[in-house]
């Protein structure tokens, strides 16, 4: 039985991310290049509001500047390579609920919780599948593509986290990239110590469940109260309209593919009957096989536009429909109804 998930609580209606988090990317672009200030302004960024740790900046630029700079340093790999070099610092208070958590799992959970503390438009979430304990990660907004950097630093500097908060030689089972594959796979092999599967409907990392779960200290209850009541005020309150819709989208984004849809799952994942999950979803003026059909059409219309497309077989897998041909059926549904994949993403 799955775990419960720790989502975000609302997407803002503007993503942004703590211009903080950066600094390390800036830091890296200095000692290689003497074009930082430059690529700042093109993205119409000041040095000076990252030395403000309220400061927020919209997520897409953060996105798009990380992806230039990758250009700019001549390094494919620089998201992967800067996270081998993060602390729980890094992410202020929330690295440090990480490093005290008592178990990898409850490290995981709480970042899941706390991640829209620092940036927004994101789906984080944990769960158990075939026996392992997953952590997943994905920006929600399609828009924001190419994102493999993100994406890379995201998933390095997790790693690097479990291996300096809980054990140095800690390796994953597996590894899991929404982009496709790069020439060279081998330095995000190397860096976070498993095998890689790319294309895939998010970025998660596969953990051995028994690991996750071993006591490794005793949690400072005290201390994690202090903490958890500071992140508190730096993230964006709910509000009463869309809280509900927004958590459905993000467990949608997180399970499809993966394990089933229902209202009953989704339902137990929310601690909500499922009755009460569909009237609250009836009240916001949708429905949960709306919200899965708009995520369908969303992941089909970036698969299927994009020029390195993967198998049907695999895009039907990743939609989560069990083969080729009820993948088929969809597309030409949408497309009698209006609503062409090729056209939404």
């Amino acid at each position: 039985m799955a775990v419960a998930s720790h989502l975000i609580s609302r997407m803002p209606a503007v993503a942004s991310i703590r211009a903080s988090v950066l600094i390390p990317l800036v830091q890296q672009i200095d000692k290689r290049s003497g074009k930082t200030d430059l690529l700042l302004a093109s993205h119409g960024i000041l040095r000076l509001q990252l030395e403000d740790p309220y400061a927020v900046l919209p997520m897409a630029r953060y996105v798009a500047l990380f992806e230039d700079a990758a250009t700019i340093t001549d390094e494919p790999a620089l998201g992967a390579r800067m996270g081998t070099g993060f602390k729980p610092a890094d992410i202020g208070p929330i690295g440090m609920l990480f490093a005290l958590s008592p178990t990898i799992r409850s490290a995981f959970e709480r970042l899941s919780k706390y991640v829209n503390a620092v940036q927004g438009a994101t789906s984080s979430g944990v769960f158990e599948e075939n026996g392992d304990f997953v952590w997943s990660y994905r920006i929600v907004d399609p828009a924001m593509w190419p994102r493999r950097q993100d994406s890379e630093f995201t998933i390095a500097a997790s790693c690097q986290l479990v291996r300096s908060c809980f054990r140095r030689g800690w390796r994953p089972i597996e590894i899991q990239l929404e982009h496709h594959a790069p020439r060279d796979a081998s330095v995000l092999e190397r860096i976070c110590g498993a095998p890689i599967l790319f294309g895939q409907s998010g970025n998660r990392i596969v953990m051995n469940k028994a690991e996750a779960d071993r006591v490794h200290r005793a949690e400072d209850k005290s201390l994690i109260e202090i903490l958890e009541r500071h992140i508190g005020d730096l993230v964006n309150e709910p509000t009463a309209g869309d809280i509900v819709t927004e958590k459905v989208r993000a467990l949608i984004s997180i399970y499809l593919g993966r394990k089933p849809v229902t209202v009953a799952t989704l339902a137990a994942e929310l601690k909500m009957s499922p009755r009460s999950l569909q009237r609250r979803l009836s009240e916001e003026g949708v429905s949960l096989r709306d919200l899965v059909r708009q995520h369908r059409q969303t992941l089909a219309a970036h698969y299927l536009g994009d020029r390195h497309a993967a198998p049907m077989s695999e895009i039907a897998r990743v939609l989560g429909y069990a083969d080729n041909t009820v993948l088929w059926r969809a597309l030409r549904s949408w497309e009698k109804k209006g609503n062409d994949p090729s056209s939404t993403a």
